[in-house]
Parts: structure tokens; sequence; C-alpha cells
């Protein structure tokens, strides 16, 4: 555990997913209706469990209806799609979440393809992803919103800020990159083929960690008074059996260096669900605005 005394830079997440949600609450009490939200989980998938009780809790202390709906393990890809652009023609349907993991079967790409931009609440459609490119990031990929979220609550503007993403995968590491660069950042991009991390981690202003692998960041890689925002969930198993989630940097360690570090749990995760709440109501607003929805 970190020490109290240094408790002030572990930046909370839960208390900057409560302002945006009630945000969110602010605008359904305003409305006389709102579409649900459909969680779709494919098979019996034990990690997802979490997320679809947080995502419940998330709207329903905004004021949406949500839906969990369980589809069979063995469901053909073909009917997937064909149920998805079925529930995008349903004007009670607010927004559809597909949660991952999927079947392997299950091209969990196309899936996302099938979603309608207006009903993408988790920003993974195709198109989505493409609006970022063009500043457009009203419904933006969850996590790499909840990043730059996080990184504007310390205070520090994004503008010329030097910031190093460890990670380049689709779902975070890319867009957080391009959502960085339309704040005015200048970007580096570190993965798995780069020579030395630390050397670039050292100079950043701001790290972002999503690599998956426990205590990755150590203090050594970073500079004194940085912002470090962890993206990092993996469970490390005990001789005992019991086990832990741990992010991807050594927190203690790496608090008594940095200005701020988001902990894990309680940092990024929760930001997250209150972001595709966000999103939601966005979606809400885009519907009204095209007229598919009174």
């Amino acid at each position: 555990m970190t020490t109290a005394s240094h408790n002030h830079r572990l930046i909370d997440g839960h208390k900057v997913a409560i302002k945006i949600i009630n945000e969110c609450k602010q605008y359904t009490n305003e409305q006389n209706t709102l579409g649900r939200l459909v969680s779709i989980c494919i098979g019996d998938v034990p990690e997802t469990k979490l997320y679809i009780r947080n995502q419940a809790r998330g709207a329903k202390s905004a004021g949406l209806p949500f839906e969990q709906i369980k589809w069979n393990a063995n469901i053909k890809q073909n009917e997937a799609k064909r149920i998805i652009q079925t529930m995008n023609d349903d004007a009670s349907i607010l927004g559809i979440i597909i949660q991952r993991p999927a079947p392997q079967h299950i091209n969990i790409r196309s899936l996302q393809s099938a979603v309608h931009p207006l009903k993408d609440v988790e920003g993974m459609n195709p198109a989505s992803i493409g609006n970022i490119v063009y500043s457009d990031v009203a419904l933006a990929p969850c996590t790499a919103a909840a990043t730059i979220q996080l990184i504007k609550e310390t205070g520090l503007k994004l503008e010329g800020l030097e910031v190093v993403m460890i990670g380049h995968s689709e779902i975070v590491g890319k867009p957080t990159a391009v959502m960085l660069m339309a704040e005015g950042a200048t970007v580096t991009v570190c993965h798995h083929l780069t020579r030395s991390v630390a050397m670039h981690s050292r100079r950043a202003d701001v790290i972002v960690v999503a690599v998956g692998i426990a205590g990755f960041l150590n203090s050594d890689m970073v500079k004194p008074g940085a912002v470090v925002i962890d993206v990092g969930i993996n469970q490390i198993t005990g001789e005992d059996g019991s086990y832990e989630i741990v992010g991807d940097v050594q927190t203690e360690a790496v608090t008594e260096v940095a200005g701020w570090v988001t902990p894990v749990p309680g940092g990024v995760g929760p930001v997250t669900v209150a972001i595709l709440i966000r999103n939601a109501i966005t979606a809400h607003k885009r519907q009204l605005a095209a007229g598919w929805i009174n």
C-alpha cells in the first residue's frame, strides 16, 4: 500500500466518476422517456460479470434503463449480426454494449461494425474510432476518453505536454494517442518493438501504461512530478490461492516519484464506466437530432 503521506498523489477515479454520473443524471431528469442500454454477453464469461455489474450500477445512478442479455455461446456470427441490426431499428434501445471476450468463432470487430454509430455507446464501431482522427470525440472509446479525463483532473493543460503512451492496442493505445494529439499534446507511442521504453518514458510529462504486464512501469522509468495513468488490470494469484488485482505500474514505488498516479483498482476503471454513461447521453442527443426518437 502507498504510504498515507503520499495519498494526495493518487487520483481518485471514483470521485471523478461520480461527478460525470451526476452530470448525466441532470440530463436524464429533464427527459420524459429514455431508451435502455442493452448489454450483450455471448456465452458464460465470468470475466465480464464485474464489468456488467458496474455498468448496470452506473446506468441506474444516472437514471438510464439497463438490460442484460445473454446469448448462447454457439450462436452463429450471421445470427448475432442480424439481432444487432434489429436492435439498431428498435427506438426503445438507446445503446448497445458487446461484452468481451467472446467465443473464438465470433468476430467481435464485425459485431462492433454492425452496431449503428448512433447507438455505439462503447465507441468501438470503426466509424466512431475514425471520427476521433477528425477530433470528433463525443462517442470515443470509453477507456481512451477516461484516460484523457483523468489527465485533465490534475489541472495540467494538455497543450504542449510530452506524453508517452506505452501500448498500442486498438481499444486503448491507438485511440488514446490520437485523442491526446487532438488535445495538442506531443505523443510518443511505445510498444513491444520499442528498443528502450525507459529512454522515452523518463522525459515524459505524462505516461499512460496499457500493456497488461503487472508492475511493468517502475520508479526508474518516471520523471519526477510526472502524471502516470495506469490502464492495466492484472490478476495476481498468491500461493494460498487468494488473488489481487494490480495494474501495470508499481504504484507504491512510482508514487514516491510521480506527481499524480491512478491506482488500480479505483482509477481508470470507474471513470471508464462513467464515460460509457456519458456516451449514452450523447447518443440520445444525436438520435434526437437525427429524428430517430421524439
